[in-house]
């Protein structure tokens, strides 16, 4: 690779804040409301938007607000967007909402393949 190609890809990295080719296996759960319309009502996530257990969303601890993580289990992917900061249980990477671990069958901790898309 050239040095400028090294250059530039660095370039982006700073930039963006984002990997330009992220994949890793990681530990994802899922999140809900203890009771049936409780979220509509109370849980706000990081970015101030209204949660809905119904998108395809997820909180990590790090990526900017927005990006885009498709995650794979057991071979079904969805793609999710950033909304949300944790998880803060130690060992996990992704908290799921629950129409995304839905749409991939993750019914509570499942090791997921985790891929940064622009």
């Amino acid at each position: 690779m050239s040095k400028l190609l090294i250059s530039l890809m660095a370039v982006a990295l700073i930039l963006t804040n984002v990997p330009t080719a992220y994949a890793a296996r990681v530990v994802a759960s899922w999140y809900d409301c203890r009771k049936p319309g409780e979220c509509s009502k109370s849980k706000i996530p990081a970015n101030g938007e209204k949660f809905n257990p119904n998108a395809l969303t997820a909180a990590h601890k790090s990526l900017p607000f927005g990006t885009k993580v498709r995650v794979t289990y057991k071979g079904r992917s969805v793609v999710v967007r950033i909304n949300d900061r944790g998880p803060f249980i130690k060992g996990r990477t992704l908290d799921l909402s629950r129409a995304a671990a839905r749409r991939i069958g993750c019914a509570g901790v499942c090791v997921v393949h985790m891929q940064i898309i622009k």
